[in-house]
């Protein structure tokens, strides 16, 4: 394991504290700056400390930019602002030598005049470190503020964001050792390495009763698993995030291969310069917040970037809408759900917004007062407000959206932000013009093949079956249609240390959150959780359009021989599969196997296959076949290398897997499904010698759901 903090953004998940206060008609006081602040000191206990007491996990706000606050801030250090809205200000965390501070200071003078940018000097943020932890001083950055003249010919708000989010993106890409906290004309965030009650008195800006503002955002981190840093205390520039992300690896990976697909009209010309979407060395909410800051900038509406990443359970909700239904679904077919406990808090500089993970598992209660102000938080408590002053108390929903429009001067409930959303375009039609259904399939007119026993008992060997797999595993889901229930221990030696040849499956081991998730009881998994899985080619994420869900949809990912000869014989406009094979000569080097695949895979596509069926069926006595999570990850990885992820989709027909794990294992490398011929082989078999008393259709259904 490394010892960079910032390289283990794989074990970050957090446990935390959040908080907004708005002022719904917009209106700018300092008295909401003063009250979130307020809000923050009173979440101690969802707040980190060190031993020693003295350094935190991290605190910070999110602010409107409060023009009369830095009109005369501005003015000191000799620099003259515009009217409000007409200049961004940046928040950077420099290095603390000198040169090296120096030289990233006009690195951004250079890349904002390089992006047609009026540069307006620099603003040393007064600070008071004596407060804080030895540690949080020895790695406290330098902290200033930039001021950025809005040109002429842009728009004020989000046209003029969005210029600025392509220059800090430049100077990301050129720059490790500058963290910019925020760079906007609307909105800025104060953070660092704090206890809750040290925010307020380390930033003198922040105790300026001239800082005016109608939106604030607080957090105070818990951080369960990673060391805290500067960098990494929230909010973010658009999100506050008191959770973590299950799915977090998958998501990314999928973004990140997603570039090669998505294209806006709004930011084409600078995707050189934004790309990669996501900093791979951030936490999962600094992932989550790149990911909604992309599609916020490539004009996707924000509540809109917040239902299609985090949607709401609609599948099996029989009480839904059906163009919400179609609204979901349309989105489902382009991306996966960034899953997992979670509430967020997230804003541009007009828009705030509340929204809770579809399980439910984290908390989240506001108020709304009779001076128009809705307060909410983790908890309740966090503000003392006289009962007769308090209008309606409520709590976030599981999959709900809570929005104040500040502009519009109201609150936005659930049903009206989603209906709005989901009736602006022809989804239902969309879905039913293009979207395919593997059950709708006609079957071909041809036998699912099948081995003698002589051959399935020596394809047992090649595969590595045993008896316990076959007692333990297959048998019992098969009978029962439930995973076997076992021991989340091992009481086997780890495989990289045992002296047997152990399968490539075994190297691998579960992760799951011990920390921060209750367990979810059957009956609520059943309507949150979805196995449909979709096969083809991407849609473009950012643009709304019916061909983007040209897809085949797949109720269950493990499928039946049926299942997979309707795939193979698919042939229609926008589909197209090839059957690859990952077998080689025994006296091949695997290495050349793998090259060799990988060059049949880019052929394959070269042709215009975009489902990729990878099997290994045909073992004897000449040929091997390479072992199928390791085929499937080096498809799967060559495939982001050569940007060809998103158009195509890959399937695996394998005689190796049987069991649950190795079943994930495959899925979580890059398989879309699996048909495990060999496990319903040797299903067939158990009824056939009287061992398993079933319908075999019924076994083999029962084995899949499993």
């Amino acid at each position: 394991m490394s010892n960079n903090p910032t390289e283990n953004w794989k074990l970050d998940h957090d446990a935390c504290g959040i908080g907004t206060v708005v002022n719904i008609d917009g209106h700018v006081e300092y008295r909401v700056l003063d009250d979130a602040l307020h809000i923050v000191e009173k979440l101690e206990h969802r707040a980190g400390k060190d031993a020693t007491g003295k350094v935190g996990d991290g605190v910070g706000i999110l602010l409107q930019i409060s023009h009369r606050f830095f009109k005369k801030a501005a003015e000191d250090c000799g620099i003259t602002l515009g009217e409000a809205r007409d200049y961004g200000v940046g928040m950077f965390f420099l290095p603390q030598e000198q040169r090296k501070r120096i030289f990233s200071m006009r690195m951004f003078e250079v890349i904002a005049k390089k992006n047609n940018l009026n540069f307006l000097g620099w603003r040393k943020v007064p600070v008071h470190p004596e407060i804080l932890g030895e540690v949080a001083v020895a790695c406290m950055p330098e902290i200033y503020q930039c001021f950025i003249e809005r040109p002429k010919n842009v728009p004020k708000g989000i046209a003029f964001d969005r210029r600025l989010y392509v220059a800090r993106r430049e100077f990301e890409q050129s720059s490790e050792d500058t963290y910019i906290a925020s760079l906007s004309s609307r909105t800025i965030v104060y953070k660092g390495m704090f206890l809750v009650s040290q925010l307020r008195k380390f930033y003198e800006d922040l105790q300026s009763t001239d800082y005016e503002t109608a939106i604030a955002v607080v957090h105070s981190r818990f951080s369960t698993n990673t060391t805290p840093s500067w960098l990494r205390a929230h909010p973010y520039r658009m999100i506050a995030h008191n959770g973590e992300i299950n799915t977090i690896r998958g998501n990314v990976d999928r973004m990140l291969a997603r570039e090669e697909t998505m294209s806006s009209e709004l930011m084409d010309n600078d995707m050189d310069k934004i790309l990669p979407v996501i900093n791979s060395n951030g936490s999962d909410s600094a992932m989550l917040d790149n990911t909604l800051e992309f599609l916020y900038m490539n004009g996707m509406p924000l509540p809109l970037a917040v239902m299609a990443m985090i949607p709401e359970p609609w599948r099996h909700e029989r009480n839904m809408p059906e163009e919400k239904r179609d609204f979901y679904h349309y989105y489902a077919t382009m991306m996966e759900p960034w899953d997992g406990p979670a509430a967020i808090l997230f804003t541009d500089g007009d828009l705030v917004g509340a929204t809770l993970d579809r399980n439910g598992l984290r908390p989240s209660r506001y108020y709304i007062t009779d001076d128009n102000r809705l307060i909410l938080a983790s908890e309740v408590g966090v503000l003392d407000i006289a009962p007769e002053h308090i209008i309606k108390k409520s709590r976030l929903q599981p999959g709900r959206i809570l929005l104040v429009d500040t502009v519009q001067k109201r609150i936005i409930s659930d049903e009206e932000c989603k209906e709005y959303y989901s009736s602006r375009r022809p989804y239902g039609e969309w879905l039913d013009q293009h979207l395919l259904y593997l059950k709708d399939l006609k079957i071909p007119n041809q036998k699912i093949p099948e081995h003698t026993q002589q051959m399935r008992d020596k394809l047992y060997k090649v595969f590595g079956y045993t008896n316990e797999d076959v007692r333990d595993e297959i048998l019992p889901m098969a009978k029962d249609g439930v995973e076997p229930t076992g021991s989340m221990g091992h009481d086997i030696p780890l495989a990289v240390l045992s002296e047997k040849h152990q399968s490539l499956f075994h190297y691998f081991k579960q992760l799951f959150a011990q920390v921060t998730n209750p367990p979810i009881d059957s009956l609520r998994e059943e309507i949150v959780t979805d196995t449909t899985v979709y096969l083809g080619s991407d849609g473009n994420l950012l643009q709304e359009k019916s061909d983007n869900c040209t897809v085949l949809e797949i109720a269950n990912p493990i499928l039946t021989g049926v299942d997979l000869l309707k795939i193979k014989a698919l042939n229609q406009p926008g589909f197209k599969s090839q059957v690859i094979s990952l077998l080689y000569y025994k006296n091949t080097s695997l290495e050349k196997a793998l090259e060799k695949l990988e060059l049949s895979c880019d052929r394959a596509y070269g042709k215009g296959a975009n489902i990729l069926i990878l099997s290994d069926r045909g073992v004897d006595e000449n040929h091997v076949a390479i072992p199928s999570l390791l085929a499937v990850s080096a498809v799967e990885q060559h495939l982001v290398r050569t940007k060809k992820r998103t158009q195509v989709s890959l399937v695996l027909e394998s005689g190796e897997p049987r069991d649950v794990h190795q079943f994930a294992t495959i899925l979580g490398f890059g398989a879309r499904a699996i048909n495990p011929y060999l496990a319903h082989e040797c299903i067939s078999e158990m009824i056939d010698r009287g061992i398993l008393d079933k319908d075999y259709h019924t076994a083999i259904a029962d084995y899949n759901k499993a």
